[in-house]
Formats: C-alpha cells, sequence, structure tokens
C-alpha cells in the first residue's frame, strides 16, 4: 500500500512539473537591464528621421531655390557678350522683326505693378501666406540682395548697351525687378491659386520684352536678370526667420465695387479686431 502511495505522489509530480516546463522556458533566468534613454542629442534631429531617410540634396530647399535662377543666369553669362549658339544679335535682329524700335517707358511701370497686384488681392480678403509684417521684411530684403548683386555685377561686367548709351547693360535691372515682384506674389497666394503667379510672371515677361525692344538690353541682360531676380526673392524666404506678428493685420478688410447713381465706385470696409 505504501509503494502505491508513493508511486502515486511521484506520478503527480512528474505531471506538474511538465506542464509548468512551458512557462518557466518562456521566462528568462538573467532577464538584461533597459538601458537609460540617451537624451543628450535628442534636439540634433528634433523629427526622429533617420539619416539615411532624408531628402537627396536635389529635394532640399536650397537646390530648388537656386536650380531655376542658376539656370537662367548661367545662360545670361553664356551668351555674354555675343557668345553662344543664339547670340544677342540674332535676337535683337529677331525681335526686331516682330516689333519696331521704340522708345516707350512703360516697362518703368509694369516693374511695379505686381506689387500692385499682391497689394489688390490682399485688401480682395485673399489670405497671403505670410502676415503684413513679415511680408514686408521678405520684400526688403529681396530688394536689398537684388539691388546689390545687379549692380555689383553691372560694374563688374561694362557690357555696353545696344543703343550705345552707356556700359550698365548686363544684367537687366528692370528685369530683376519685375521677376522679384513676380516671385513674391506667386509664393505668398500659390497655396490659394496658381493664376496670381501667372499672371504676375507674364508682366515680368513683358518687361524683359519691352527691354529689347527700346534697345536697353540684349537677350543675356535680361535672361540673367529675371535669374537675379528670382534668387533674391528665393534668398529671403529661405533666409527669413522673424515669424514673430503672424496675428491678422488687415485682413479683415474687405473693397467692392459700388454704383451710386449712375457713378461706379469702390466700397471699402474695415473691422478692427
Amino acid at each position: 500500500m505504501h509503494s502505491f502511495f508513493s508511486s502515486t505522489r511521484a506520478l503527480l509530480l512528474g505531471l506538474l512539473l511538465s506542464s509548468a516546463t512551458p512557462v518557466l522556458a518562456q521566462v528568462p533566468l538573467n532577464p538584461a537591464t533597459t538601458a537609460p534613454v540617451d537624451t543628450t542629442h535628442k534636439y540634433e534631429n528634433p523629427a526622429g528621421v533617420s539619416p539615411l531617410a532624408k531628402r537627396p540634396f536635389f529635394k532640399s530647399k536650397l537646390f530648388r531655390a537656386v536650380a531655376i535662377p542658376a539656370v537662367l543666369i548661367g545662360y545670361g553669362a553664356y551668351t555674354f557678350n555675343g557668345g553662344g549658339f543664339y547670340t544677342n544679335q540674332d535676337a535683337q535682329r529677331d525681335i526686331h522683326r516682330l516689333f519696331p524700335s521704340s522708345q516707350s517707358r512703360v516697362a518703368d511701370i509694369l516693374i511695379f505693378v505686381p506689387y500692385l497686384e499682391l497689394g489688390a488681392v490682399a485688401l480682395a480678403g485673399v489670405e497671403s501666406r505670410d502676415d503684413r509684417i513679415n511680408t514686408l521684411l521678405i520684400i526688403a530684403k529681396s530688394e536689398a540682395i537684388m539691388l546689390g548683386s545687379t549692380f555689383l555685377v553691372k560694374s563688374l561686367s561694362h557690357e555696353e548697351r545696344p543703343d550705345r548709351s552707356d556700359n550698365l547693360s548686363f544684367p537687366s535691372g528692370h528685369t530683376a525687378q519685375a521677376f522679384l515682384a513676380a516671385s513674391i506674389v506667386h509664393t505668398e497666394f500659390r497655396d490659394k491659386s496658381q493664376w496670381y503667379g501667372i499672371g504676375a510672371y507674364a508682366l515680368a515677361t513683358s518687361v524683359a520684352g519691352l527691354r529689347m525692344v527700346v534697345d536697353k538690353h540684349w537677350q543675356s541682360d535680361v535672361v540673367a536678370g529675371a535669374g537675379f531676380g528670382i534668387l533674391s526673392a528665393h534668398l529671403a524666404y529661405l533666409t527669413h526667420r522673424n515669424r514673430w506678428g503672424r496675428k491678422s493685420i488687415g485682413r479683415d478688410v474687405g473693397i467692392m465695387p459700388t454704383y451710386y447713381g449712375n457713378t461706379p465706385g469702390l466700397c471699402i470696409t474695415w473691422r478692427p479686431k
């Protein structure tokens, strides 16, 4: 009888051990201690993007900012002083086949029309990318970059104008000014509609053509001038960090056409906050 109970207890102990074996196998004998989180470099890559997953250089902001202006300025330098496969003289001859020489000064006015478009669209209630203060700061910075770079290159290049009036032909300051303003219009309103930028760039292209029609610039001058204008605006946006004052400043201004009897007019409304 004693041997029967002993064998029974041994059998039960064996069954218990065999049922506990899978559970025991899952428990590590020497559990690894969790390493403390290294927070000393947490601000070096705040987005948490692996260096291998970062954007390639041709998708970077800097590359996109300088790519198109570099092509325009490069072509202007390539055709400078009669060089290139399509020379300045060839372009001047072809443009005068379409348009006779003129002394029109309309380009002097058109260079600022994109800025008028910027103000009119903002007064109409279309929200721009930046508030009024930051937009004015970007314009001021863009103008400083454009004026400094174009006048420096003019003084160094000494290219004679087609009408032989002076040696400040390369690059075209009028074209640079027009394309600078057009770039700002495009950047500020492209999220609302691409047509604002298209209209501004069409005006800027008209300025470039008119400067050739009046024999003030060669093709190299206007193409490079467009590059300098676009580059100045892009660099201003790329380096702008004064993001203070982003509350509405004048966004509650409305403008609409009105008629008083037979007299047309404009009604401007402003709701201060």
